[in-house]
């Protein structure tokens, strides 16, 4: 416990306070000699991060209980990595950078569920780096985590239904089990609807322009 005090710069009373709050996992038992890992100094480091950031110790075992809890990579990933998407490697300190103020359990919880972060190790695995970059970006334009969570589940099964309805329109006339055409067309289309839809939507409910003294 001394060596794994001294390598994350802190006291030995505040390893022990944090193993007593389950904040890092018991150390690995040989007789009297207790051994700790890079594991625990991974964990103590971010405890440290997240302190920075604001997170009280309360939440951030809140969080260390979710992040255990969650899937990880392999299940996530399942067969492969997407095919057209890039995952991103985070920390926690990271993630509660990309999201400041945002990153609570069930915030957490409900991004583990839909499969959007992935656990290996000490690290965070984000499925994609286009929707985590437009998450937070929604989130600094005001929207919170939640809602944004909530919006990417719907548009999940929006999503599920095109990609049955494309699949099964070119399989039917295609003997390849992907066609090549297969991912840019279907793309164009739905891109080029949401964003007629957009239009439609946003003219209608435009408020009406006040009229000027001139035109009154």
């Amino acid at each position: 416990m001394e060596e794994l005090a001294d390598a994350a710069g802190i006291p030995v009373r505040t390893v022990r306070f944090y193993r007593e709050r389950g904040l890092i996992s018991p150390p690995r038992r040989e007789g009297r000699i207790a051994w700790y890992d890079d594991h625990h100094l991974a964990r103590l480091r971010t405890i440290a991060g997240l302190l920075e950031r604001g997170h009280t110790l309360t939440g951030i075992a809140d969080l260390a209980r979710t992040f255990e809890s969650g899937r990880d990579v392999a299940e996530v990933l399942g067969l492969g990595e997407p095919s057209e998407e890039t995952p991103v490697r985070l920390t926690p300190e990271q993630l509660a950078d990309h999201f400041e103020g945002e990153v609570t359990p069930e915030n957490l919880a409900a991004a583990l569920d839909l499969g959007y972060l992935a656990t290996d190790g000490d690290e965070i695995v984000h499925i994609s780096r286009r929707l985590l970059e437009a998450s937070a970006e929604l989130v600094r334009e005001g929207i919170p985590l939640a809602t944004v969570l909530s919006a990417g589940r719907r548009v999940r099964e929006h999503a599920d239904a095109l990609a049955d309805l494309f699949v099964g329109i070119l399989r039917a006339h295609s003997d390849e089990t992907e066609p090549p055409q297969l991912r840019p067309l279907a793309r164009a289309v739905v891109d080029a609807e949401l964003s007629m839809a957009l239009d439609r939507r946003l003219r209608h409910e435009a408020p009406d322009r006040p009229l000027r003294e001139s035109e009154s």
